[in-house]
């Protein structure tokens, strides 16, 4: 029953929809039709010809007659597609570039491995045999017990030998070595235990191991020495088939057969960018390891039983119980004139798609900083072109300047203007970016390239997306590229950003390592970690060479508070901060630098003479104008003199501001502080203040350039050259006062 009441009401709901809903479907299916219709006709039609104009066509007006808006859009566009076409034709040249060196890459390895084939096959294999025994005199002659070999017999009665080859070795030249072994373990009261293995991978020739050391003198440690040597050799600067086979012949003709002598260890385990070994007792903290994949690493940790390092590669290549050697030197970069005007990572390869760096120098990215005696007071100012900082809180070259301050408040906008400042005085500039994103990174780029100070300018970068570890020695990188300026005599200038990511990538690798974490989880010792960094930043004597480094590190802040773990480590250790206050920069005060808790511990000593002059009470005035001014938002009545203080201080925080990439010399900055301070800018409305300044420098530049000479000098004004600038300050004033 229940199934015909359903279908009952079905057919109800379907007469009700078919009378009341026909009649609207068909209307709106015969409009659609008709409109089809339409367009299918008017798509059929003849094209009409197009009407001839009676009267030539008016010729478009001169360009001197068009708008000045619309040429200067013309010429951005023209400027916009020229840089678009270089930058297209660099990026062809250098994945051209690229794909030769994969084909290098590729050949090189394919080379290796028919060497090896045709090495082993027999009637080569019995020539390489003819030498195994002046082999065996060498390796025997060379062999020696190493402080960790000894360190080991202390605690274990045997020390394990190796004895490896190709091919079974003859009983006499076995017993040779063993013999050696017996002498060296015989003199420290020790046993060996001394193993015989064949293992065809050798190829050919020998190696012995005693302990950890290896001393190896088979094809196959040849054949991979052959292959990196052969990675390493320059390109051609026009790189075809024919040089790219004529680099690998040569780099064959003067490979040399040598004895190899390293220490080998073990995998224990790997995970999260840190490896465990064990073995490798000669290590030093500091040292490269390279594994067998091919990744290398650097030694952070070293325990009574195991190693710990950082991979600066991806770890997940890196299998457990495979081996690890030593390379034999503390971890680098390579360091020189080469590397200015490029992007590169931490370890110093390009990044910026150029073609690989080729530099004839590297220098340990942990370096002793200058001692004492060889350092002197800083004396010479490292003008940054912003008048808020070279007149309140002055640089000096060789001094370390903090800037801090919370997010987005101009901290990078400052240091990279310092750099632009730097064109034309000889001054490299390094860069390090640290957990920044890529594109802010390139836009950096851009701004340097734009304005010209990309030429003398290193950037380091690890970014966000790289590793805790290669993060942690990109400042490191970055010092011993400035260090090598400062031992050349030149003056750098090297800028952190940020050390606060620095600390965190630290605190990461620290964690992973089991250190003891304390205060916010931060290892003991990363006070250590900066201060060390921070003082190879110096000002060396002219018997030590005269350079020095200027470091601008930037730390920032979390709601403005500067008595923060990281924050007042860094605070201790520089000369110095500059204070970026979040309040002072909503209010449109760029750069927004709070006089109250900045300082320069180095003071007027990095100021020139006129600077100093002009600006002598400069910070006080802008002291007392900030305390009336909290004390003004009450609505209290002033008397005449504290409304005087704010006029005038209002004036001067105007005149402090000043647009981004528009670094000004050192006698613009000190003319403008003397006009405003002087109160000849007293009846100019605030709003005005900018205006007054840049047209008052162009007076000077255009009517007094015998002035503007002496101001350039940076020498003080004696009584004669003031009453100069003063009346001229005037006669400005008096050209000008229709507009003031």
């Amino acid at each position: 029953m229940e199934y015909v009441y359903a279908i009952v009401n079905f057919l109800i709901l379907a007469a009700i929809i078919l009378i009341f809903g026909l009649k609207p479907m068909k209307k709106k299916f015969s409009a659609r039709r008709e409109k089809i219709n339409a367009d299918l006709c008017r798509a059929e039609a003849p094209v009409p010809e197009p009407e001839q104009a009676e009267e030539p066509v008016a010729a478009e007006k001169p360009e001197a007659d068009a708008d000045p808006a619309l040429a200067e859009l013309r010429e951005e566009t023209a400027r916009r597609k020229e840089y678009l076409r270089e930058q297209s034709e660099a990026r062809i040249a250098a994945a051209r570039r690229e794909a030769m060196i994969l084909s290098r890459e590729k050949a090189v390895k394919s080379l290796c491995g028919m060497l090896r084939v045709t090495l082993a096959e027999e009637p080569r294999a019995t020539l390489l045999r003819k030498n195994e025994e002046k082999i065996v005199d060498r390796i025997v002659e060379r062999a020696t017990l190493t402080p960790g070999d000894m360190c080991y017999l202390m605690h274990h009665d045997v020390l394990y030998v190796t004895l490896s080859s190709a091919y079974p070795l003859p009983d006499e030249l076995v017993e040779k070595c063993r013999r050696r072994a017996d002498e060296l373990l015989d003199e420290v009261g020790g046993k060996a235990s001394f193993w015989v293995r064949v293992d065809p991978d050798l190829v050919g020739g020998l190696r012995l191991r005693i302990g950890d050391t290896v001393y190896d003198y088979t094809v196959e440690n040849r054949l991979y020495h052959l292959e990196r040597d052969l990675m390493k050799r320059p390109l051609a600067e026009e790189p075809d088939a024919d040089a790219v086979l004529k680099e690998v012949m040569d780099g064959i003709a003067e490979a040399e057969p040598r004895i190899d002598e390293f220490q080998l260890g073990r995998v224990l385990s790997v995970s999260d960018g840190i490896c465990r070994m064990d073995g490798l007792a000669d290590i030093m903290y500091g040292e490269v390891v390279e594994f067998e994949c091919g990744e290398r690493g650097m030694v952070l940790d070293i325990e009574p039983g195991s190693i710990g390092c950082v991979v600066f590669g991806r770890f997940e290549h890196i299998e457990t119980l495979s081996s690890v050697r030593r390379v034999g030197r503390i971890a680098s970069v390579p360091v020189g004139e080469e590397l200015l005007g490029r992007v590169v990572d931490p370890l110093g390869r390009a990044i910026d798609g150029g073609d690989r760096i080729r530099a004839r120098e590297r220098r340990p990215i942990e370096f002793r900083s200058a001692p004492i005696p060889d350092r002197r007071s800083v004396s010479v100012p490292m003008h940054t072109g912003i008048k808020a900082i070279d007149a309140l809180v002055p640089v000096g070259r060789g001094q370390r300047e903090l800037i801090i301050g919370d997010r987005s408040t101009g901290k990078s906008a400052l240091a990279v203007d310092a750099i632009i400042n730097q064109k034309g005085k000889d001054v490299p500039c390094i860069y390090v970016a640290i957990g920044q994103k890529d594109s802010t990174v390139a836009d950096i780029r851009a701004k340097l390239t734009k304005y010209g100070a990309m030429e003398y300018t290193t950037i380091v970068s690890a970014p966000a997306s790289a590793s805790a570890s290669m993060q942690y020695i990109a400042p490191f990188a970055g010092a011993a590229m400035s260090e090598y300026f400062m031992y050349s005599g030149k003056d750098c200038l090297i800028v952190y950003d940020d050390l606060s990511k620095h600390a965190v990538a630290y605190r990461e690798l620290s964690l992973l390592l089991h250190c003891p974490s304390g205060r916010e989880a931060y290892p003991g010792d990363v006070f250590y970690l900066h201060s060390r960094l921070l003082e190879r930043a110096a000002c060396l004597s002219p018997e030590a060479g005269g350079g020095s480094v200027t470091a601008l590190p930037i730390i920032e802040t979390q709601a403005g508070d500067i008595s923060a773990y990281i924050p007042t480590n860094v605070i201790s250790i520089t000369d110095g901060q500059i204070f970026l206050d979040n309040d002072l920069f909503n209010e449109g005060q760029r750069p927004a630098v709070n006089v109250g808790l900045s300082v320069s511990r180095v003071g007027s000593a990095a100021q020139t003479k006129l600077m100093k002059q002009v600006s002598g009470k400069l910070r006080m005035e802008l002291a007392q104008y900030r305390e009336l001014a909290s004390f003004a938002q009450f609505g209290s009545e002033l008397d005449e003199s504290s409304r005087r203080v704010l006029d005038r201080g209002e004036r001067m925080m105007r005149a402090l501001r000043q647009k981004r990439f528009l670094p000004l010399p050192d006698w613009k900055q000190a003319l403008t502080v003397y006009a405003v301070s002087g109160g000849f800018a007293a009846d100019v409305e605030p709003d005005g203040i900018e205006q007054f300044c840049g047209e008052l420098c162009d007076f000077f530049e255009k009517e007094r350039p015998e002035l503007v000479k002496k101001l350039e000098s940076g020498a003080k004004m004696d009584e004669a050259t003031e009453n100069e600038v003063r009346d001229s300050v005037v006669a400005f004033k008096e050209t000008v006062s229709c507009r003031v």
